[in-house]
């Protein structure tokens, strides 16, 4: 995994976390949702990454 996929994958996850925050502050549940889909969709690229370094390594 490439630094930069590092960085834009937590970018997308504390993004995720904004939205979230956000939807809960002002009683949006879409927003909160979609800033909880945006959390999922960023760790399932981190497991993804990690699992291609894993096959790179050996």
């Amino acid at each position: 995994m490439g630094i930069g996929d590092k960085i834009q994958n937590e970018a997308e996850h504390l993004g995720g976390k904004a939205k979230e925050a956000t939807g809960k502050a002002t009683n949006n549940d879409e927003l909160r949702a979609e800033g909880q889909k945006d959390q999922v969709v960023a760790d399932a690229k981190k497991v993804g990454e990690n699992t291609k370094d894993a096959f790179k390594r050996d």
